[in-house]
C-alpha cells in the first residue's frame, strides 16, 4: 500500500493541482462524487478506473502512451466522458501540414509529422486506431510506386484517421479509390480485357481486399474461429472465379483530373475518378454468389460490390480480431472476439460497421480490463518497437527547441516506420507464432516477427540514446534533437522508493515485479542521491530496455 500512496502522491505534486488531486483519491478509493471541478475545469464523471495504475493501463491501450496529465483526468471524468471527449475532438492531419512545406516535400518530412501527431495530438484515440488500421489496411513508401509520392501517402493516412471512429463501410470505399492504394496494389489505370492487345484486368487488389481487408481466406464463426467443414477442415471464403470477377469491378478508374489514360504529369492524391471506356459492363459473381447485372457503370459496380465485402459476416470476426491484438492482446478468448465482433454488427442503434463502438467495445471489454488479472498466462501483448518509443516520448513530454519532432528512419533500430513496411503483408502476420514456447502453447505474438538479433540490439542501442542522451540539458543535445523533460523526476530522485513508484505508474501501468524493482532500486541507490540526473536516465534507461516493459499487460 505504501508503494501505491506514493505513487499518487508524486502524481499529485506532478500535476500541482490541489482539488484535482483530491477528486483523483475519492475516485481511487470509489467515492469520487460531489462539484465539478472548478479552476481545473474537470467534473467527476459515474464510471471512473478503479485506481490510477487501471487509468494508466487503458491509456497504454487506447493511446500512444499515458501521461501523468492524462491518468489524473481519465480517474476523474471517468470513461464515458473521456470516449465522448475523443469521440469529438477533429482529427490531426498530415497532408494539409505538408503542403504548407516551402520547397520539395519527402518522406522524410511525412515520418516526422507522424510523429508530432502521435506525440502531441488531442485526437490519440482516433490516432491509435488509425495507427492500428494502417496495418491493416496497408500501403508503404517501400513500394516503388509510392516512394516519391509522400502527399499521396499522408492522404490515405488521413483518410484512415477521419474515417478511425466512423463508418467501416465508408472506410473501405475511401481506401479503395484512394490513389496510394491505387499505385501500391495496381488498381489505378485497371482496364477491362482486351485480347487483341493481351490485356486482362488486374487482379491485385481484388485479391488483397477480400484477403486482407474485409473476409480473410476461411470462414469464420462469429468468435472468429475457423468455422468447421464437418470433417475437421475449413471452408474457403472465396476462389479463384470471384478474384477474377472482382477484378472485372475494379476496372477504369484513374486520377482525378487525368487529361490521358495513361499519363498524368502531376498525380493528385483526391479519391481516383472513373473512365467509363475502360470499364467492364459484363456481368460479375461475386463472394457468395451474389451477382453484379451487367450494364453497371465503374461507380455503380464498384458500389455494389463493396456492399456485399462490407456485409460479409466474416467481416466482424475477422477486422475485430485484428483489432484487439493492435490494441490489448495477441491472443484474445474467442470470446472476447464475439462480443466485439456483435457489437461491429449491430452497435446497439441497428448499425453496423461503427468503428467508434467497436473501439469502445474493445478497449471496455472484461478481458481489456483485467485479462491481467483473470489470463496472466495468455494476456497481453509485445509492444511495438514504435509504441515503445512513442510512450516513453509521450511520458516526459518529449520536444525539440521548435516543437517538432525530427526521427525520419526509425525502421534502422526498431525494424518498423509509419506506412513502410515491406510488403502489403504489414511488418508482421497477425498470426505469426515464434517456435518455442509460444508456439508450443498455441499461442500467436505477431510483434516477435520482426525481432531479429540485430534490431533486438539496435533497439536497446537506441533506447540508450533517447535515455542516457536524450535528455534536456544534456551537454551533447542538439536544439533539434527531441529531448525528454525531466524536472519532475530530478526533483524527487533523491527518494528512489518515490522516483520508481513514479516510474512504474507512467511506464508500465504500477505493474513491475518486485525482482524487477528490487535490481533496479539497487542500481539507483548505488549512486550518491545529489546525482539526480544519473537516477534518472539509469532508472529509465532499465525500465524500457527490461522484458516487462517490452509487454504490454
Amino acid at each position: 500500500m505504501a508503494g501505491r500512496q506514493g505513487a499518487l502522491r508524486m502524481t499529485a505534486w506532478r500535476s500541482g493541482r490541489t482539488r484535482v488531486w483530491a477528486l483523483v483519491l475519492s475516485c481511487v478509493v470509489g467515492a469520487c462524487s460531489g462539484g465539478a471541478g472548478g479552476d481545473d475545469g474537470l467534473t467527476p464523471g459515474p464510471d471512473p478506473p478503479e485506481s490510477l495504475q487501471q487509468s494508466a493501463r487503458f491509456l497504454t491501450q487506447a493511446t500512444f502512451g499515458p501521461t501523468s496529465e492524462e491518468i489524473e483526468r481519465l480517474a476523474v471524468i471517468g470513461y464515458t466522458a473521456w470516449f465522448d471527449a475523443e469521440l469529438a475532438r477533429a482529427p490531426s492531419l498530415q497532408r494539409p501540414n505538408l503542403q504548407q512545406i516551402e520547397g520539395d516535400i519527402y518522406q522524410s518530412h511525412r515520418v516526422n509529422r507522424w510523429w508530432r501527431i502521435a506525440l502531441q495530438g488531442q485526437d490519440q484515440l482516433r490516432q491509435r486506431m488509425a495507427f492500428a488500421l494502417s496495418e491493416i489496411f496497408v500501403v508503404s513508401d517501400a513500394s516503388g510506386a509510392l516512394s516519391n509520392e509522400p502527399l499521396q501517402l499522408a492522404e490515405f493516412y488521413d483518410v484512415l484517421a477521419r474515417n478511425a471512429l466512423g463508418d467501416f463501410r465508408e472506410l473501405l470505399e475511401q481506401v479503395t479509390l484512394s490513389p496510394a492504394m491505387g499505385l501500391y496494389l495496381s488498381m489505378l489505370r485497371n482496364r477491362k480485357a482486351d485480347a487483341a492487345y493481351n490485356i486482362r484486368p488486374d487482379e491485385n487488389y481484388a485479391r488483397e481486399v477480400m484477403q486482407l481487408f474485409t473476409v480473410g481466406l476461411v470462414m469464420l464463426d462469429p468468435d472468429g474461429q475457423p468455422t468447421d467443414d464437418g470433417s475437421g477442415g475449413t471452408l474457403p471464403t472465396y476462389g479463384q472465379d470471384q478474384v477474377e470477377a472482382l477484378a472485372r469491378v475494379f476496372t477504369g478508374w484513374n486520377f482525378a483530373d487525368a487529361q490521358y489514360w495513361d499519363w498524368t504529369p502531376h498525380p493528385s492524391f483526391r479519391p481516383m475518378e472513373p473512365w467509363e471506356d475502360y470499364h467492364d459492363t459484363d456481368a460479375k459473381v461475386l463472394i457468395g454468389g451474389q451477382v453484379i447485372p451487367p450494364g453497371g457503370t465503374a461507380r455503380a459496380d464498384l458500389e455494389q460490390a463493396l456492399d456485399v465485402l462490407a456485409a460479409h459476416p466474416n467481416v466482424a470476426p475477422f477486422i475485430a480480431k485484428q483489432l484487439i491484438q493492435r490494441l490489448v492482446t495477441s491472443n484474445p478468448t474467442p470470446a472476447y472476439v464475439a462480443r466485439v465482433a456483435s457489437v461491429f454488427d449491430d452497435n446497439g442503434s441497428g448499425k453496423r460497421g461503427d468503428l467508434f463502438a467497436v473501439a469502445r467495445a474493445i478497449l471496455m471489454d472484461d478481458e481489456a480490463r483485467h485479462g491481467h488479472q483473470t489470463l496472466p498466462n495468455t494476456f497481453g501483448k509485445v509492444r511495438e518497437p514504435l509504441l515503445r518509443q512513442s510512450a516513453l516520448w509521450r511520458a516526459f513530454h518529449a520536444r525539440s527547441a521548435d516543437g517538432r519532432v525530427f526521427d525520419a528512419w526509425p525502421e534502422q533500430d526498431l525494424g518498423q516506420a509509419p506506412q513502410r513496411s515491406p510488403s502489403v503483408f504489414n511488418f508482421f502476420s497477425p498470426t505469426h507464432s515464434p517456435p518455442g514456447v509460444a508456439a508450443n502453447a498455441g499461442l500467436v505474438a505477431p510483434e516477435l516477427q520482426i525481432a531479429t538479433d540485430t534490431l533486438v540490439t539496435s533497439t536497446a542501442n537506441r533506447m540508450w540514446w533517447l535515455t542516457l542522451g536524450g535528455w534536456q540539458g544534456a551537454p551533447w543535445a542538439d536544439e533539434e534533437q527531441t529531448l525528454l523533460q525531466l524536472g519532475f523526476e530530478r526533483s524527487i530522485a533523491d527518494d528512489s522508493a518515490a522516483l520508481l513508484d513514479h516510474l512504474d505508474l507512467l511506464l508500465m501501468s504500477g505493474g513491475m515485479s518486485s525482482e524487477m524493482r528490487a535490481a533496479i532500486q539497487s542500481v539507483v541507490d548505488a549512486y550518491d542521491p545529489s546525482q539526480r540526473v544519473e537516477r534518472v536516465v539509469d532508472a529509465l534507461y532499465l525500465i524500457v530496455t527490461s522484458p516487462e516493459f517490452c509487454v504490454q499487460k
